[in-house]
């Protein structure tokens, strides 16, 4: 079968689920035709990225959210009113993916929380099927544990839910923990990449951490300047910065790259992050512990702190203060063992979503390696 991925460019969670989605595809004889990511001007496209996914890269411009002049919480008002005024840019970019869609005639387009996707598939109704995958979309199970809401940020989480699976004919719910499937979506182990599980952990003596906004900078600092008995190594996706910076003789910046940071991940002492999914879900698989930092003003991130704590994982907080973390630190051995079962169901999860697949006994061997 032929495939179009739509794949949202904030963060690097949704890039990495795509390039492990993309293996999974190939090793199982099918084809990866093309991706289409949505770009912003705050953000560069990781060289990892255009590296791994093995497939033409065709860029478009995409709603994004907007920031504080500080780059750290998400305006709401600010990011609906911002996006309206490019209404005409996003119409482009809609008359792009069509081009695309009708150039590649591919029989599944899978859309990984990208809101052109929704939009696309409402509007253009392309005769293909329509896939949407993230963990966002676990909001539709009953067990789903929602966070406080201020105003109607819990409202336009769901909206923007429901806009990017407008029409899906498949709703793959990622979850840190195995839980049954409803009517309305399938519920999937995490998507994580064969270097993840290549990896050998090891305790370390520094504390690694990635921030999606690049402001939480200022704060990093600031607490590394105010304990230099911690040694932290940080990574962001600031666009204007240098591939290594050390304001501090304890903290160094970098740029993001696949495989500095998972190999910092399987030697750092634990995680400190905010709280997007993927490497929260790489830190488990390496019995990391780690604290998440929601990005304010960012509901779905609140969400996902929740769903940290009850996944066991590590703990929440409201800032960077890394000492928490210190204190805090257990083996996370009992959920580590456990995330490693429910992600090894990935080759029977994919039989099951595609079930005309027919694999020879040499395909379902390197089906099972992968896991």
């Amino acid at each position: 079968m032929k495939f179009l991925f739509i794949v949202q460019g904030e963060g690097r969670g949704h890039m990495t689920q795509a390039i492990a989605f993309s293996k999974m595809l190939k090793k199982q004889g099918h084809e990866l035709t093309g991706v289409i990511v949505g770009k912003s001007k705050r953000r560069a496209i990781p060289e990892f990225f255009i590296r791994e996914i093995s497939a033409p890269i065709h860029l478009v411009e995409s709603p994004n959210f907007a920031c504080d002049k500080a780059e750290k919480k998400i305006l709401i008002g600010k990011t609906i009113r911002q996006n309206l005024a490019k209404a005409s840019t996003f119409w482009r970019s809609l008359k792009e993916i069509h081009e695309v869609v009708q150039s590649e005639q591919p029989d599944i387009i899978l859309n990984f929380y990208d809101l052109l996707g929704g939009l696309y598939n409402g509007i253009f109704r392309p005769e293909t099927q329509y896939w949407v995958i993230g963990h966002q979309y676990l909001i539709y199970h009953p067990e789903f544990q929602f966070a406080p809401a201020a105003g109607l940020n819990k409202f336009f989480f769901k909206f923007n839910t429901r806009m990017t699976a407008l029409g899906a004919t498949e709703k793959l719910a990622l979850s840190f923990y195995e839980l049954e499937s409803t009517n309305e979506i399938t519920v999937v182990p995490p998507l994580l990449r064969e270097d993840v599980k290549k990896l050998t952990a090891t305790p370390g003596d520094f504390f690694l951490t990635y921030m999606v906004n690049s402001g939480y900078g200022a704060e990093v600092i600031a607490f590394a300047k105010a304990n230099p008995h911690l040694t932290i190594r940080a990574y962001w996706d600031k666009k204007d910065a240098a591939e290594t910076e050390q304001p501090l003789p304890n903290l160094s910046f970098h740029r993001v790259h696949d495989q500095n940071f998972l190999r910092d991940m399987a030697t750092c002492k634990g995680l400190v992050s905010t709280a997007g999914f993927e490497s929260i879900c790489e830190a488990m698989y390496l019995g990391k512990p780690v604290m998440v930092i929601p990005v304010k003003g960012q509901y779905e991130q609140a969400c996902n702190a929740l769903d940290t704590l009850k996944s066991g994982a590590g703990i929440a907080s409201d800032d960077f203060d890394f000492s928490k973390l210190e204190q805090s630190i257990q083996t996370g051995s009992g959920s580590m063992n456990s995330f490693h079962t429910w992600e090894s169901t990935w080759p029977n999860t994919f039989r099951k979503i595609l079930p005309e697949t027919k694999m020879t006994e040499p395909d379902f061997i390197l089906t099972q390696s992968f896991s």
